[in-house]
């Protein structure tokens, strides 16, 4: 039995991503960049990620190893 709790949050967005403007998508998709990025450091989480067709790890120190 699991005997941690998960937490998480939700919220309401005032614009859906379909009625915005490039500009608004473009800053939502960063500030939600941001936020991920911030919440997996912060439970001491890597951020996984694929460019170029390799996988990537980015750690919290700003080590980057890149994953098989």
């Amino acid at each position: 039995m699991f005997t941690d709790t998960i937490k998480y949050r939700t919220g309401t967005m005032t614009k859906r991503p379909a009625e915005m403007t490039a500009q608004e998508l473009k800053i939502w998709q960063e500030q939600g960049e941001k936020e991920i990025r911030e919440y997996l450091f912060s439970i001491n989480q890597p951020l996984i990620y694929s460019k170029n067709g390799v996988t990537i790890a980015e750690n919290k120190d700003g080590s980057i190893e890149v994953l098989q």
